[in-house]
């Protein structure tokens, strides 16, 4: 009897709590549902979710300049290199290493002493043979008519004949032997034979110099104009003829595009060039084309060896569809994609083919075209399928972006989405 009372005892205080936790069970349900009834009334009060807005650019077909930026090395225009034509001791050096030279300036005086000796000496043999010449010449007019008389032998006419060839033989000899010395004399006299600015002289006064020797005196090197040979891949080339056979670009003429410079130090050289020849062989090593511009230097600021980077035109692309580049995103596969706004107002994702940057745009070959607006800001707050709130802008040449008139905005569509 003790372990039943016991057992009602202890299980009487659950009994108790039971009925007592439901109504608090109840409270909670209800509290859920009022609220979330009030919050359904909440929404269907403020109505759908507003579109996000983004700012578009709409794009058109312009003419764009194609340039191409080549690293490239300036050379001079021509180098004379100056060496001695007769042997002889330097007697004076009639310039100063560094400055500018004229064509013909005398550089170096040769001692003329032997070569004004062999002068006089070539002169005087012409004066006895020319003698011999007036002797001969009067033994021939002598024996011509004692000869048709029959006074004397013809054998004597002959001889008088020889004679007087053989003295204007010499004196032909001994004129060209005058010739040669002047010539010599004035070889003693080393000349500039352009006008440029002269290097280093390797000889001073006193030196001993040959006709055949293989060192310079001086180099003198003409600065204005100047040459800068840049290369140029193969593969480029080739595509470039390939688009201009195709008519996607056009052209000046051959050999006729101009093109500007930029020096080591960044700055942009003020004078252009233009471009004057190609290498008619390809370089086995690079697989590269070296093409050679011609730029003015009146001032010279370029030097031979200096490194510079070219900028060279080769045509413009009559129907270039420029993309700015912040518009402008790469997939996980790095390729090129965009988002535009399409007619319905929706976000459409284009995959792109580019083929180079111009400026802060990308030339787009394929995957953009005439009147797509591509979407330049607020690409993080949309996907493709999303309707959006297009604002049409233009871009400033900082990247920022700024409105267009209302009468563009129109025109460019910025009309709600027809739905």
């Amino acid at each position: 009897m003790i372990q039943p009372i016991t057992e009602s005892v202890m299980t009487l205080p659950l009994r108790l709590r039971l009925p007592s936790s439901r109504p608090l069970i109840l409270l909670v349900l209800v509290a859920a549902v009022m609220a979330g009834c009030k919050g359904k009334e909440d929404q269907k009060q403020a109505g759908p979710a507003p579109k996000p807005e983004v700012e578009v650019v709409t794009l058109h077909p312009q003419p764009v300049s194609l340039t191409t930026e080549l690293p490239g090395r300036s050379s001079p225009f021509r180098v004379a290199e100056v060496r001695p034509q007769v042997s002889g001791v330097i007697l004076k050096r009639l310039f100063t290493e560094g400055d500018a030279v004229k064509e013909g300036q005398q550089l170096y005086q040769i001692d003329p002493a032997p070569y004004e000796a062999s002068l006089a000496s070539a002169q005087a043999t012409l004066l006895r043979a020319q003698a011999s010449v007036a002797v001969a010449q009067a033994t021939y007019d002598r024996y011509k008519p004692l000869a048709a008389a029959n006074a004397v032998s013809h054998q004597d006419l002959d001889n008088a004949v020889a004679t007087l060839r053989q003295g204007q033989a010499d004196v032909a000899s001994a004129q060209a032997s005058i010739t040669t010395a002047q010539i010599n004399l004035a070889y003693t006299k080393v000349l500039s034979p352009i006008s440029g600015r002269t290097g280093r002289s390797a000889v001073t006064e006193g030196a001993l110099v040959t006709a055949d020797q293989t060192t310079t005196l001086a180099t003198v090197t003409q600065l204005n104009p100047i040459y800068v040979d840049v290369t140029q891949p193969s593969s480029a080339i080739l595509r470039f003829r390939r688009e201009l056979a195709a008519g996607q670009i056009k052209t000046a003429g051959d050999n006729q595009a101009p093109v500007k410079l930029v020096l080591e130090d960044g700055t942009t050289y003020d004078q252009p060039g233009k471009l004057q020849f190609s290498e008619v062989t390809v370089d086995q090593g690079t697989g590269s084309v070296t093409l050679r511009a011609i730029f003015p230097n009146d001032q010279n600021v370029l030097l031979p060896g200096m490194f510079v980077r070219a900028t060279l035109e080769e045509g413009v692309r009559q129907n270039g569809i420029l993309a700015p580049q912040q518009g402008v995103t790469h997939n996980q596969r790095g390729e090129p994609t965009a988002l535009v706004v399409g007619k319905d107002g929706k976000v459409e994702l284009r995959t792109l083919v580019t083929e180079r940057t111009i400026g802060e745009n990308w030339l787009v070959a394929q995957g953009l075209g005439d009147g797509d607006r591509l979407i330049v800001k607020g690409l993080q707050s949309v996907r493709p399928g999303a309707e959006v709130a297009a604002k049409e802008v233009e871009l400033a040449p900082d990247g920022q972006t700024k409105p267009v008139n209302a009468a563009a905005g129109n025109a460019a569509g910025d009309q709600p989405a027809a739905r």
